[in-house]
């Protein structure tokens, strides 16, 4: 006879404790399920309750306790199994927070249980996840994919849909990672159909959610990741009581919001998130969060509040490259902008890394005239592209050519590429992207002597940086407008194209090949160049051309 059968009072509490935990009250559940242990022991099911409610209200060191007191409680009352699978959660939420001595410990001794257990039971899969990360992480992606198919099998055949669904997720961002987008996206999918369904346990719904959406995010699947992203926010709205995953949502929406142009409402989310991901002591998606602020500031030209949420990301363990670079650029610390892009870029190993920083790549070796290294991240850009079929992807890769043929003077060839960068950001509803973008072509039409056809792109591209208060870009296109109004070099149309030529590293031959003249009528206009800028070396004429917004 159990002690609740001396105690009605504590039965009844722990009734209601347990009904309330059904009905996503969880915080109620909590503080009923607490009074509740606080008059008498409560059994390892019931402690396990107390830690998942515990978890699901942001209460972190409350549920690490009690689930390591519902781990005691199987173990006293011979249920090694399901003290196998209380140490496994225990393991995977100190993995989460970084504290990997602590994890280690409770997988191990999970493992050691489990090894007294004669056959074979679900538990050996939930033992798998963890080696699927490690696997992972070290970049064996066949051993990875491997263990996630054999966790799977293992979830299908004794009915465990929340095993099945994670391990069959896991797969997904492996083929990822392996560059495989298309295959890794149809398994998440179809993870998340029984997420959708509503089958899983509260954690693992939560958890495969964010784990797809980043995934979605990683190669730009920004479709889906917009799609499940709305699907989380309304699991989350429907359960108020709820605190864990509200921050992972907050911050994936202000991903989402920022590339939309919705910048307002991307910093509002951005710093609930923080706020909300401190509290439940997720130190990845705080700094995610804090990521997003400083993006919105840095493209607003607020430098001091984007300073102080890149300097918050980083202290949270979050790479704030490409972001803290391009600022620096903004600032004209070029130097810095090209030492922190370099470094960042040679220690991206992953494609979804590389892919997130060599757009930036090619923007800041531009501004500093390193044109090559300028091509080689434009190559492997293009590269990852192919291999991903994201229209995002294609047009970063689109407007990196663009602006490599205009930075060599080849405006003629450049605006192709711009025009499919700016149709792809208009397909990905990419307003600001899309701006920059015109810009270029706006530069590139004047190049070509097409006036009008500059002014109305330059215009169309300002219009959107003032409706999203992008300070630094509007002051951009303000002094491109002057130097048209008011040339004050006095050099005709093709010294210009000369000029830009002569600017992007090529010869009096090259130049001549170029333009489809004779090396003698270069010559002639390269001396015009030198006595209308007052300049005597092709390095001043190209320091002039930069600093007078020529090119």
């Amino acid at each position: 006879m159990s002690d609740f059968d001396h105690d009605p009072p504590a039965r009844e509490a722990l009734e209601r404790g347990r009904k309330l935990y059904e009905q996503h009250a969880w915080a109620d559940a909590y503080r009923v399920l607490s009074a509740a242990e606080r008059s008498t022991a409560l059994p390892g099911a019931d402690l396990e309750l107390l830690a998942n409610a515990a978890y699901l209200i942001g209460r972190d060191e409350d549920y690490l306790g009690a689930l390591d007191r519902a781990h005691q409680a199987y173990l006293e009352a011979g249920e090694n199994r399901r003290a196998v699978r209380c140490a496994f959660w225990l393991g995977l939420r100190l993995l989460f927070r970084g504290e990997a001595g602590r994890a280690n410990g409770w997988l191990g001794r999970a493992q050691r249980l489990l090894e007294r257990e004669e056959g074979d039971c679900v538990e050996h899969g939930y033992l798998l996840l963890p080696a699927v990360s490690h696997h992972l992480d070290a970049g064996d992606h066949a051993t990875a994919y491997a263990t996630a198919a054999r966790a799977a099998e293992i979830g299908e055949r004794f009915g465990e849909a929340d095993l099945s669904a994670c391990a069959r997720h896991l797969q997904g961002r492996v083929l990822i990672a392996q560059g495989w987008a298309e295959r890794g996206l149809a398994l998440l999918d179809e993870a998340m159909l029984t997420v959708s369904a509503g089958g899983l346990s509260p954690l693992i719904t939560g958890l495969t959610y964010c784990s797809v959406i980043d995934g979605c995010q990683q190669v730009y699947a920004l479709g889906r990741a917009r799609e499940w992203t709305s699907a989380l926010a309304k699991w989350c709205a429907e359960r108020p009581q709820m605190v864990a995953f509200t921050g992972v949502c907050l911050a994936h929406r202000a991903e989402i919001l920022q590339m939309h142009g919705a910048w307002d409402d991307a910093l509002r989310e951005a710093e609930l998130a923080c706020e909300r991901c401190a509290q439940v002591g997720n130190r990845q998606a705080s700094a995610a969060a804090f990521y997003q602020r400083a993006e919105v500031h840095r493209l607003r030209g607020e430098v001091p509040a984007a300073e102080e949420a890149y300097r918050r990301a980083s202290q949270w363990g979050w790479e704030p490259q490409p972001g803290l670079a391009l600022l620096r650029l903004a600032q004209g610390r070029t130097d810095a902008a090209t030492a922190a892009m370099r470094r960042a870029v040679r220690a991206a190993t992953d494609r979804a890394q590389r892919a997130r920083l060599l757009p930036a790549h090619v923007e800041i070796m531009l501004a500093t005239r390193d044109l090559e290294e300028a091509r080689s991240a434009c190559r492997e850009l293009q590269d990852i592209a192919r291999g991903m079929g994201s229209t995002v992807l294609d047009a970063m890769a689109a407007q990196a050519r663009g602006a490599i043929a205009l930075a060599e003077g080849d405006a003629a060839a450049a605006l192709g590429p711009l025009r499919e960068a700016a149709h792809c950001w208009q397909q990905a509803q990419a307003p600001y992207q899309a701006a920059r973008a015109r810009a270029l072509i706006g530069l590139a039409c004047r190049a070509l002597g097409d006036d009008d056809g500059g002014r109305l792109e330059l215009g169309a591209a300002r219009a959107v940086f003032e409706e999203l208060h992008a300070t630094p870009d509007v002051a951009r296109i303000e002094s491109l407008a002057r130097a048209a109004a008011a040339p004050s070099h006095g050099l005709t149309a093709r010294e210009l194209q000369v000029l830009r030529l002569v600017a992007a590293g090529k010869t009096n031959k090259a130049v001549a090949a170029a333009l489809s003249l004779s090396e003698k009528t270069v010559d002639r206009h390269v001396s015009n160049i030198f006595t209308k800028l007052d300049v005597s070396s092709r390095a001043a004429a190209t320091a002039y051309a930069f600093r007078h917004h020529l090119i």
